[in-house]
């Protein structure tokens, strides 16, 4: 397999050759891309994003630094009008910059784009989704780059629940709370030590990666601005620096969406300020909307929750509807349903929450034998295939069939996701490519597909939204009409009725 290349946008370099203390997720990105020989390149239209910047010393020392990396040059004939015409209008002399920036991509000169430019990753979702997961924040980065090249020895699997004082308020990890809220260790101490705070917390092996602080509120006692009886207050949202991307702080979000869609809250907000940019672009992806600014200068950020029956509005994609009011979703008449099959293998590893030895996992940290060893637990996943069934249009119903497994569940439903797009990939960099933004996959599985024009592999992208608790057995599956004799083998159609019955089962925390 070839190795992966990464375009890196101007606000990287600056990030990584400026005067400043290099940021840790910066740092590491370089790290790893260095150890496994991976290609950094800086786009030759970068020379004009800095020529516009009006700092003058870091203008003169970004300049300078470009030559260290190599320069990608342009296409020749290459004109704002043709770019224009790909990647919508451009306005401003950076706007062309990032539009060449993405066309590099489009004509396979790099395979990533790194950037924390919200703009950027945006112009990219409207080209295309494809070209939107090829476009990644520095934390992103160096998550692909560690799942691809560098194995864990111990996977990062759940999200605990524990009261704020088991946690280590002097650890590192709440050293940039400390310098940006210098009443921090009282806060802590006062707020959430002394009144039991429950928190929720994401270890990797020993070292705390994410935190949420929560709090429930009522109507009375609130800072947020929609009206609502019962809300879920998210005091702290913190991932480490060197993980902030999508993947962990998107664990951690999943954490939060479920939990107030099946304990019937009406609201649940957070505060942020404008240069959490992934943390923003995560938080609207889901549905969040600025409602406004508290006396801070920080910026409040609302989701809206509901147990009914989530109606589509003529014209309104399912899929789009499913994002936006995850985790409910579109269930009507337009709407098909599908049964994948998935061997146990595969299965472990896009839902480790599900993975259940017959050995209890005793020690937190320990790296059992025959352990997942790649975190899928997150929204967005990503399944490969060469089924030859016809997957419906996005916004699709997916169930999940745990096929004969050693562990349980074994011959189950166990799993339900909505189905965002489905492409084939012909060829293992194309595969690295479209399975990139969330892949779970090492270069050595990437490359075992042996993907061809010939032998294609099918690219499922979908969110995750319910775990089926309990899993649907094989024989309740034959008495639901679901399976007529020997399971399927293959990805299947469920027809209307047999759709109803495991919508009913599935137990979900709204109407259908």
């Amino acid at each position: 397999m070839s190795q992966q290349s990464y375009l890196i946008d101007t606000n990287i370099l600056i990030g990584l050759e400026d005067y400043h203390k290099v940021e840790a997720a910066y740092a590491k990105f370089l790290s790893l891309a260095s150890s496994h020989k991976v290609d950094i390149f800086v786009h030759e239209a970068a020379k004009e994003d800095i020529a516009c910047d009006r700092d003058a010393r870091r203008r003169e020392i970004s300049l300078s630094k470009i030559d260290k990396y190599r320069v990608l040059r342009e296409r020749r004939g290459l004109t704002v009008q043709s770019l224009a015409t790909d990647f919508g209008p451009l306005r401003k002399r950076n706007d062309v910059v990032d539009a060449k920036l993405l066309h590099a991509l489009v004509i396979g000169s790099a395979d990533f784009l790194v950037t924390q430019d919200r703009g950027l990753h945006d112009r990219a979702q409207r080209h295309s989704a494809e070209l939107g997961r090829r476009v990644l924040f520095v934390g992103d980065a160096v998550d692909l780059l560690s799942q691809t090249y560098e194995p864990k020895a111990v996977p990062i699997r759940h999200v605990a629940e524990v009261e704020a004082h088991e946690i280590d308020h002097e650890d590192s990890f709440f050293d940039s709370l400390r310098d940006g809220y210098p009443e921090f260790n009282e806060w802590w101490r006062d707020k959430c030590v002394k009144q039991h705070r429950s928190c929720w917390v994401v270890y990797d092996g020993d070292v705390l990666a994410g935190l949420i602080v929560k709090k429930d509120e009522s109507r009375s006692e609130t800072d947020a601005i929609t009206p609502a009886d019962k809300i879920l207050k998210i005091c702290t949202f913190k991932v480490s620096p060197e993980k902030r991307g999508v993947k962990l702080g998107e664990l951690l979000l999943k954490q939060i969406l479920w939990y107030a869609q099946s304990n019937d809250y009406g609201l649940t907000y957070l505060t942020t300020y404008e240069d959490q940019v992934s943390l923003i672009s995560l938080l609207e992806f889901y549905g969040f909307a600025n409602s406004g600014k508290n006396k801070n200068g920080e910026l409040i950020y609302e989701r809206s929750f509901s147990s009914e029956k989530l109606i589509r509005p003529e014209g309104a994609p399912a899929f789009e509807l499913a994002r936006r009011n995850y985790p409910r979703f579109v269930i009507d008449e337009a709407v098909c349903g599908f049964g994948i099959p998935i061997m146990e293998s595969y299965h472990d590893i896009l839902y480790p929450d599900l993975w259940c030895p017959k050995q209890p996992d005793l020690f937190v940290g320990t790296l059992a034998e025959g352990r997942p060893s790649r975190p899928g637990n997150t929204i967005r996943k990503v399944y490969l295939c060469r089924a030859q069934s016809r997957l419906d249009l996005p916004g699709s119903i997916l169930f999940f069939y745990k096929s004969a497994s050693k562990e349980e569940p074994s011959q189950s439903m166990t799993a339900l996701g909505i189905l965002e797009s489905v492409t084939e990939a012909h060829s293992t960099r194309e595969l690295m490519q479209l399975t990139g933004g969330r892949s779970v996959y090492s270069e050595e599985q990437l490359t075992d597909w042996s993907a061809s024009l010939n032998r294609p592999v099918k690219v499922i992208n979908y969110l995750l939204v319910a775990y089926i608790d309990p899993p649907i057995g094989l024989n309740e599956l034959r008495n639901l009409g679901v399976v007529h004799g020997h399971p399927q083998q293959s990805i299947y159609k469920l027809t209307g009725q047999s759709l109803r019955s495991l919508l009913q089962r599935a137990n979900l925390n709204f109407e259908v």
